[in-house]
């Protein structure tokens, strides 16, 4: 398996907590609880967990053993093993109800809603599109090193609504695999981002890889010094104001890549709260503007991202296939609100 498509597949939200890490607080750290900052700085960590591991002796602070209480301090060093989740563990089978778009004895094309993880991980072991698929079908097939994820081939994450292609079987997996790892499937977005960008259209050509400072999140390194090769086509579809309406094309599939570059690019996803989006970033200071935004933020409780498009060879027909999907209710609605607000004068 190569390196990016390992990435493709395999580099996912509920990854494992099986690295050995290293973090040095910054110097503006306040004083905190160790437990507390490990927590909120490891990505998947709960603080069950994080306890647990300090009892155990995994945490380590400047080369001695601490307790969970341990103040920290700017400089300090901590070191952290934790443990890795069980890959083996099966894929309960749920009857839940899913939004297939084609299907046939190879592959199907489903439309996730917001709010579904893709396949369990931790905290989220049932309720996943892996669950419904199992009990949808006898058998699906995983790549090696990907158990727990049957059919998948790629991912999007939990609150980004859109399509997914899944493999029925081990010949369309390997197929479709190769396809994302050679950049030929066509995958299309829809973002509502903050701000309007100066350009029409033009390209992100950024390395993405884990923040230092906060695990839970990715970060863009331009020099490619950290992180994993990551490319983004992107064009503004409409301009309304304070935010944008922008057509993504992703070439590479990183974790959080749309998310991550729109950040660097200095237009974060509208309510994205993981990337700073989850605040007014650009428009007035009047009191109307500022309910409208919060009731905006109330109708699309989560990132505006939609998957809106995609297109591969099929791995048997070898017929070209294009599926599209209509922008989910709650993102046509706070585009509606937008719409209205750009035809008015009162805010």
């Amino acid at each position: 398996m190569t390196e990016e498509l390992d990435d493709e597949i395999f580099d996912q939200e509920g990854e494992g907590l099986n690295e050995h890490l290293r973090i040095e607080v910054d110097k503006g750290q306040s004083a905190l609880r160790l437990d507390k900052f490990l927590t909120d700085k490891v990505a998947n960590a709960t603080r069950n967990k994080v306890q647990q591991a300090i009892e155990n002796g995994d945490v380590r602070v400047n080369d001695g053993f601490s307790k969970a209480n341990y103040k920290i301090k700017p400089g300090d060093v901590i070191t952290v093993m934790l443990e890795a989740p069980n890959t083996e563990t099966e894929v309960l089978a749920e009857k839940i109800d899913l939004d297939i778009l084609f299907e046939d004895d190879h592959l199907l094309v489903v439309n996730k809603p917001a709010g579904m993880v893709v396949h369990p991980a931790y905290g989220n072991w049932t309720g996943t599109l892996v669950n419904g698929l199992v009990y949808h079908f006898n058998q699906l097939p995983e790549l090696p090193g990907n158990t727990g994820r049957p059919g998948l081939v790629h991912r999007i994450d939990k609150d980004t609504s859109g399509l997914l292609v899944i493999a029925k079987s081990e010949a369309a997996m390997t197929d479709l695999a190769r396809q994302f790892f050679d950049h030929s499937i066509e995958r299309t977005y829809i973002a509502l981002v903050w701000g309007e960008p100066t350009e029409e259209e033009g390209t992100i050509n950024a390395h993405v890889g884990r923040s230092a400072k906060n695990r839970k999140v990715m970060d863009t390194f331009p020099d490619g010094d950290q992180g994993k090769h990551a490319i983004t086509h992107w064009k503004v579809l409409e301009r309304l104001r304070y935010v944008s309406l922008l057509q993504c094309n992703l070439e590479t599939g990183r974790t959080h890549q749309i998310r991550t570059h729109m950040k660097y690019l200095g237009h974060p996803l509208f309510n994205d709260e993981m990337y700073g989006g989850d605040k007014i970033r650009k428009g007035t200071q009047f009191s109307k503007y500022k309910t409208f935004i919060q009731n905006c933020f109330k109708l699309l409780p989560r990132q505006a991202l939609h998957a809106k498009s995609l297109g591969f060879i099929h791995p048997f027909t070898k017929e070209f296939m294009q599926f599209d999907s209509d922008l989910p209710e709650d993102m046509k609605g706070v585009l509606g609100k937008w719409h209205n607000y750009v035809n008015l004068d009162d805010y």
